[in-house]
């Protein structure tokens, strides 16, 4: 059996023990597979500070969480049937309850302190764009994505709204994803059916902020869209056009500039020749 074990970490982080179990232990059941994958992830839970704190011991097994201690209950509770016996067994070691209770303090609280002075009162602000989930026509049902990226802490708070009024009907979001650099990632979509004029707009709060970002999606048919791209167009057009002029103009400018110099210098000598 590998036993990979880390005893400290950041406060926030939720440390992953891994055993790669190459023989089935006795309190699993006897058509245990010769090969498995079990977990043990600790998870620290801080409210307001330190003020108050939970850990959690949570058990794998094949990717399903089978036990679990928590702080606030105080002991091992059994998720799945799988977990019962290790709960039993957990539970009748008085030393190893003791242990996990005191952990709250000596783990939590303490890699809390280590980390406050650099981790705590960092903020990253979020980049929030807004797009639809498929390009098609209006009046057909489509999925308008929120996406929140880079932020830091996890806490974040997004909201739909159409026309000025707050939808909550149809929103649903992919949860917190974290990047692996110390930032988040989040997207929150909204099911609807898009009709001409209609204005979506994504706001996000976050502590890095001081005030709500709003970033906002038109509804436009495609009539509208051409011609709005036609006007663009123009006005990319035109303003080449001047720029031409002005470049020709500029440069007749800098030609006659030259002649008239060099006939300034040059007409003493002709005068002389004479």
């Amino acid at each position: 059996m590998l036993h990979l074990c880390f005893s400290r970490g950041f406060w926030m982080a939720a440390l992953t023990v891994m055993l790669v179990v190459l023989s089935p232990p006795l309190a699993l059941a006897r058509d245990t597979p010769p090969h498995f994958f079990f977990m043990e992830k600790f998870e620290c839970h801080f409210f307001n500070g330190t003020e108050r704190v939970r850990l959690l011991d949570r058990h794998y097994y094949n990717g399903e969480e089978i036990l679990r201690f928590d702080s606030d209950v105080g002991e091992y509770r059994a998720v799945t049937e799988l977990g019962r016996p290790e709960a039993k067994d957990w539970n009748s070691r008085k030393d190893i309850l003791e242990q996990r209770r005191a952990e709250v303090d000596t783990y939590c609280r303490h890699n809390y302190r280590i980390s406050d002075t650099f981790l705590v009162p960092r903020r990253a602000e979020p980049t929030v764009t807004v797009y639809p989930a498929k390009t098609q026509p209006l009046q057909h049902h489509n999925l308008l994505v929120c996406s929140v990226t880079g932020f830091y802490p996890g806490h974040v708070e997004v909201r739909w709204f159409r026309n000025g009024q707050e939808e909550a009907a149809g929103v649903v979001s992919t949860g917190l994803i974290p990047n692996g650099d110390w930032t988040f990632q989040t997207m929150v979509m909204l099911e609807t059916v898009p009709q001409s004029g209609e204005v979506y707009s994504c706001r996000v709060e976050h502590p890095s902020l001081t005030s709500p970002v709003t970033v906002e999606w038109r509804a436009r048919s495609e009539s509208a869209q051409g011609k709005m791209m036609s006007g663009v167009g123009g006005f990319v057009l035109g303003l080449l056009f001047v720029a031409v002029g002005l470049f020709i103009y500029f440069k007749n400018q800098k030609g006659n500039a030259l002649y008239l110099s060099f006939g300034v210098i040059l007409f003493p000598w002709n005068s002389w020749w004479r």
